[in-house]
């Protein structure tokens, strides 16, 4: 490709309203335009690179054994009824009604479209397993679009459904994505680290997010400084405590005290002289309609999805006033588990502690030395906080570290939810009629682009894996109007297009600076400079973008060495041990 042929309008300064480095560079780079608020357009420069990952997780995908399919963007309101998500899954959900009058969305997601094709043509366990998968444009009314491409309402994801006759099936599907994902994040270049995570709402009981390591990632996740275990702040688990043998002679006698307008955490510890490890806090959710009473230390945060995932609810939220006051009858701030109108359930982390302070489920009273058995019961312990770094792993026991991450895919076990909801069944060997177990697997194609940008990039610009950049190689004739230098830009050109590789022929008639500049910015991986002296003698320079590397190589032997140069680099990419 002619640089002066192509659509790529660069732009030197900062997007005033670009928050994060690869939107800046996207922009800057010429790569996106935005439309409107979270809707952009993918130019040349960048749709090449979308159309490289693509055709990565396809590559993958097919040797994976799933098998692609494309499927309807408009969905109709009652697949989303049959599976219960219509009215759960939120203002997200974009939704519209036809000329006839019938409810419909745009797809954010395809487990209803699909579960819907399969059950429709899949009647008998020889015809599983299947995996089916898709790359298509999703849209998600996102109330905060962020960050360019990272978080935009309309995007590109690739999405995979995998359908199994038994749970032994299942998992080995699970596990061919989960290998295939690693290979797809491998082959484009990336830093990246499989994390446990919660399944939000999709659902399911088991699921891992492929996170790439970026400081400026919009999640954290925690990860263990000794072993592999790894998992985002929502599903990272907590260590039972060993319980220990409490002597009843230790409870001291309870104390109800008027505490006047003391409702936070430093406020009765303050006005009590009492740490906030000694507060139990009280607090009140409602789980799929039903109040329920959750206790935790002073100085821990309850997590709302292990509360959701513990309690197997579709959705948890805090309760409203008029709810904990029925449930306490006192208001905010005083609730306290003793007499409580709940199911109560309570975090580890206030296994073994006595005497702790509490609300009275009194307006202006708390109470001390209220002990678990004597003054309040509990229907369960469980790890219902967020994890700290000053906790520990749940599988070693070593420290646990916190890293910033940039969510690109995540594969679930949704195992019998959507083919339950929806009777998505087939006969067994027994001619028994069963639901298909299920799976789901997503890649976000626009994150994992603006991901490597995030990982990979310099002050001057991006620095792209040679697996996904525009192009390889980029030709700078330092002067076009010269005949000689501009004759061997054209031959070089010509025979690194002749040995496969894809080039990109700066012919334009600007500054050397300038085309330095926006080869930068651009990112190509390999540059070839060539200017009156080197030339001269016989020679060009040849310079690593990520590296700053360079090379005089003769020209007779330049073809031969960015070959080499390039294809190396590739394969590398592309080995499974890389």
């Amino acid at each position: 490709m002619r640089y002066s042929e192509m659509f790529l309008p660069t732009v030197r300064e900062v997007p005033s309203d670009a928050e994060v480095i690869s939107h800046q560079l996207m922009i800057r780079a010429g790569m996106i335009r935005k439309l409107t608020t979270g809707i952009y357009s993918v130019l040349p420069l960048g749709y090449r690179t979308v159309k490289k990952v693509e055709q990565i997780i396809r590559e993958e995908m097919d040797g994976a054994g799933a098998q692609e399919v494309y499927l309807p963007a408009v969905q109709p309101a009652e697949l989303w009824e049959e599976s219960g998500r219509w009215k759960f899954y939120g203002k997200e959900l974009l939704r519209f009604k036809d000329r006839h009058n019938r409810e419909c969305c745009i797809g954010p997601t395809h487990e209803e479209v699909i579960t819907d094709l399969v059950r429709n043509e899949v009647k008998t366990y020889r015809q599983l397993p299947r995996n089916l998968y898709q790359i298509q444009t999703k849209f998600r009314d996102e109330v905060r679009p962020r960050f360019g491409v990272m978080r935009c309402r309309e995007f590109d994801m690739k999405d995979a459904y995998s359908f199994d006759a038994d749970e032994k099936g299942a998992d080995l599907s699970y596990e061919k994505m989960f290998k295939a994902y690693t290979r797809i994040f491998s082959r484009v270049g990336l830093n990246f680290r499989p994390v446990e995570a919660d399944s939000g709402n999709i659902g399911g009981a088991y699921s891992h997010e492929f996170m790439v390591l970026a400081d400026t990632g919009e999640d954290a996740l925690a990860f263990c400084s000794a072993c592999e275990y790894a998992a985002n702040l929502e599903k990272a688990e907590i260590a039972k405590p060993a319980a220990l043998q409490i002597d009843p002679s230790q409870f001291k006698a309870l104390e109800t005290i008027h505490t006047p307008n003391v409702r936070t955490i430093e406020e009765v510890s303050a006005f009590l002289g009492v740490t906030p490890q000694d507060i139990v806090k009280t607090l009140i959710f409602v789980a799929d309609g039903k109040a329920v009473a959750v206790l935790i230390r002073g100085d821990e945060e309850v997590n709302e999805a292990k509360l959701r995932n513990f309690l197997g609810a579709d959705a948890v939220e805090l309760a409203t006033d008029d709810i904990v006051l029925a449930a306490t009858n006192s208001p905010k701030g005083f609730a306290g588990a003793i007499g409580i109108k709940a199911d109560v359930y309570a975090d580890y982390s206030l296994m073994n502690r006595v005497n702790v302070v509490m609300g009275a489920n009194r307006e202006d009273y708390h109470v001390k030395n209220a002990n678990l058995g004597r003054d309040y019961g509990v229907k369960a312990f469980a790890d219902l906080r967020i994890v700290k770094e000053s906790d520990s792993c749940p599988r070693c026991g070593k420290p646990v570290r916190f890293a910033r991450g940039i969510e690109v895919g995540h594969v679930f076990k949704l195992g019998t939810k959507y083919s339950k909801a929806m009777k998505a069944t087939f006969l067994d060997r027994d001619g028994k009629e069963k639901f298909m177990i299920m799976g789901c697997y997503g890649i976000g194609v626009g994150r994992t682009v603006a991901a490597a940008i995030e990982q990979q990039h310099d002050a001057q610009g991006i620095l792209w894996p040679m697996s996904i950049a525009p192009f390889h190689v980029i030709i700078i004739p330092v002067n076009v109007k010269d005949e000689n230098i501009a004759k061997a830009g054209e031959e070089l050109y010509r025979e690194l297009e002749e040995a496969g590789l894809e080039v990109l022929l700066d012919d334009r008639d600007e500054r050397a600076g300038v085309k330095f500049n926006d080869a930068d910015l651009i990112g190509i991986p390999v540059r070839v400079t060539i200017g009156p002296k080197s030339l001269a003698a016989g020679n060009l320079e040849i310079r690593m973008r990520k590296t700053g590397e360079m090379k005089t190589i003769p020209v007779k032997e330049a073809r031969a060495f960015i070959k080499d140069l390039v294809k190396g680099e590739l394969k590398s990419l592309n080995d499974p041990n890389h």
